[in-house]
């Protein structure tokens, strides 16, 4: 199929370290490099030149300076006048990008994209999740024939390239999340319907706020070790750290005195909750040492000795692990406390002394959902309720906290009302999405400690918010840094609706670049299902008749005769029928590539700023992808709903974008 052509290297070992995503785009990039050389004097592109010209086209390595890209290009390619091609050009990219991650090596669990420098996987934590997908997937009507995996071989991947098992490990991390009815299960898929459950596992991993750079839907069809593993880790980590929040477990709110402390673990991360709780048990334990991170602090098993003694006593045995010098001897006597316990592992002794920190975190979280050692303060709790927010104030906060986190910004946020009071995360948003409208030179970076620097940056937003004509009528900077919910929310729906816009705008279809607006999406929509020969229309993106169901299952089988099942689609008549429906729009939505971040109570309860989202995000797909023979949109839009001709290139790059594009944000 069209859609799975892609960039071929020769070289197998050289082409196994790139995704299809990585290639397209750094082949783009060396034909512009070479173009650019020799000042179009058409002299050949020379290792000598490369130095400077990747530097002026910033490709890799932007970590060097240009004398230190001259010395590793001499030190691996002592021929400065060899002519490069395609492959050298790769060659000299992973060098670059290996001396700089050598530089700034760093980690971090959620914020980090399922890619790595050097494209290897733990053989511990592949261990470690085939055990969890065993354990929780194991009795699946569907999967149990290939379960349980052999976590000695690669099974994993193997299994893993259809799709299948990745989409039901995303419902056991957030139940609900993907209508199953939705993924493609037949005995043998075929290679579109492998590639519609990798597009619907990508999007929906994004929606559950899994961070995805650099990966496609081919890459995952091919089981590449690297991005699968990467992507997994994400998903189970994610199922492990749901309930390490205060609307999940309201007890954390035994670690803090007054409502301040209350925001400010509002804003935290899970793993810096996580350890914040484990510092609050290991201090009831007398343990003098404070533990930063899921690594070098929890290496020699003391930490691990005292929490688990102080939460579970009566599993303790002698001789006590602390009494034991052998560190992996001691690590051995703590994970048999756990066993016995009732807690999975996650790890082995090994992996506690050589610091791993994703097993770590993952057997750290464990212990607290089997665990937590907390008892319920009805008071403070109380107060947490008397301030929790309303349903759909929390559906909002959720769907344009994962958007600006889709978008690629540096910072990974954590709780909208919190994270953005500084201005920050704000600045970096609007720059995603109109790129050089900031001000960085008067911007300041956190950690900020003088509130008038919060209140400059945000300052700023509200300006740039009225030069893009947003409507903000008594609203200033300081109301964002006070966390004024209902202000912010307003802006960030004003920010999402104007990145959708000028995406649409973007694709040059009958507007001719003109300004599109709402009315521009209601009426392509309804054109659309009429055209298909469906007779459900939307008067407006309030129309109570939306909740049915039935005119987005129209609209999605307009743009994409294929897609919708009908036998699985109800009349949408009382409520268990309309939420039957809503749940397999969505997902039949992501399926195609669409990305949307919102709930099934949205399409329920017809929230107008969601109807348009979900509206724009299939009128983008449709117009984005490319035609069989003629790559330009008709003025109409009507060769884009066809057939199964038509190229899957568009869902593989769809899997790896940014809100709903990622050339909208990156």
């Amino acid at each position: 199929m069209a859609g799975f052509e892609g960039v071929v290297v020769s070289d197998p070992s050289l082409h196994n370290q790139f995704t299809q995503v990585e290639l397209r785009s750094l082949k783009s990039q060396f034909l512009s490099l070479r173009t650019s050389s020799g000042d179009g004097d058409g002299r050949p592109l020379t290792v000598r030149d490369l130095s400077v010209a990747m530097s002026k086209l910033k490709i890799a390595g932007d970590g060097l300076s240009e004398d230190e890209r001259a010395a590793l290009l001499g030190e691996f390619f002592p021929d400065l006048d060899h002519q490069v091609d395609f492959e050298l050009f790769l060659r000299v990219y992973l060098k670059m990008q290996g001396r700089v991650g050598a530089k700034n090596s760093s980690s971090a669990f959620l914020k980090a994209a399922t890619t790595t420098l050097l494209h290897t996987i733990s053989e511990s934590e592949k261990s470690s999740y085939v055990s969890h997908i065993n354990s929780y997937l194991g009795e699946d009507p569907f999967l149990k024939k290939y379960l349980p995996i052999d976590p000695m071989t690669n099974d994993l991947f193997e299994i893993s390239k259809d799709g299948v098992l990745l989409c039901k490990l995303i419902n056991i991390a957030a139940p609900g999340t993907i209508d199953e009815r939705a993924i493609n299960t037949k005995r043998v898929l075929n290679p579109w319907e492998k590639n519609e459950n990798h597009t619907l596992c990508l999007h929906s991993a994004k929606a559950i706020g899994c961070t995805l750079v650099n990966i496609g839907t081919q890459d995952l069809a091919e089981g590449r070790p690297h991005l699968v593993l990467g992507l997994i880790s994400q998903i189970i980590k994610i199922q492990l750290l749901a309930d390490v929040n205060l609307k999940k477990t309201p007890q954390l709110v035994e670690l803090i005195g007054d409502s301040k402390d209350v925001e400010e673990l509002m804003s935290l991360s899970p793993e810096k909750i996580l350890l914040r709780w484990m510092n609050f048990q290991l201090k009831k334990g007398g343990f003098r040492r404070l533990i930063t991170n899921f690594s070098s602090d929890v290496k020699d098993g003391e930490a691990y000795a005292c929490l688990l003694n102080v939460l579970a006593p009566e599993h303790s045995r002698k001789p006590y692990p602390s009494t034991v010098k052998d560190l992996l001897e001691r690590a051995k006597l703590v994970l048999e406390h756990a066993d016995r316990m009732g807690c999975k592992r996650y790890l082995t002794p090994k992996d506690i002394v050589e610091g791993s920190p994703n097993l770590n975190l993952a057997f750290v979280a464990h212990i607290f959902q089997k665990r937590n050692g907390l008892s319920s303060q009805m008071k403070q709790i109380t107060f947490l309720e008397a301030n929790s927010d309303d349903p759909q104030v929390s559906r909002e906060e959720r769907a344009f906290r994962l958007w600006i986190n889709s978008l690629g910004v540096p910072t990974y946020i954590n709780n909208v009302f919190e994270d953005l009071r500084t201005g920050w995360v704000l600045l970096e948003a609007l720059d995603k999405v109109a790129p050089g409208i900031v001000y960085w030179k008067s911007a300041n970076k956190p950690p900020i400690k003088m509130p008038f620097k919060k209140v400059e940056n945000c300052n700023q937003v509200v300006k740039i918010g009225k030069q893009l004509k947003f409507s903000l009528v008594n609203i200033a900077g300081n109301d964002i840094v006070q966390g004024n919910k209902k202000l912010i929310l307003a802006f960030l729906w004003q920010l999402m609706r104007y990145n959708i816009l000028q995406l649409l705008k973007n694709l040059r279809f009958h507007s001719r670049e003109k300004e599109i607006k709402d009315v521009d999406i209601l009426n392509w929509a309804n054109d659309r299902v009429k055209n298909s020969g469906r007779h459900s229309r939307m008067d407006s993106f309030k129309d109570r008749s939306l909740s049915s169901g039935i005119f987005f299952l129209d609209l999605l089988s307009a743009v994409e005769p294929r897609v919708v099942n009908w036998s699985l689609v109800t009349k949408g008549e009382t409520d268990e029928e309309k939420k039957m429906n809503a749940s397999y729009i969505i997902s039949v939505a992501r399926k195609l590539g669409c990305s949307v971040f919102l709930l099934p109570e949205d399409i329920l309860e017809v929230n107008q700023k969601m109807m348009l989202t979900l509206t724009a995000s299939i009128m983008y797909w449709c117009l984005k992808r490319p035609i069989p023979e003629d790559r330009t949109v008709s003025s109409d839009g009507e060769n884009g709903s066809s057939s199964e001709t038509t190229s899957t290139s568009a869902l593989d790059d769809t899997a790896s974008e940014s809100s709903l594009d990622d050339s909208g944000g990156r």
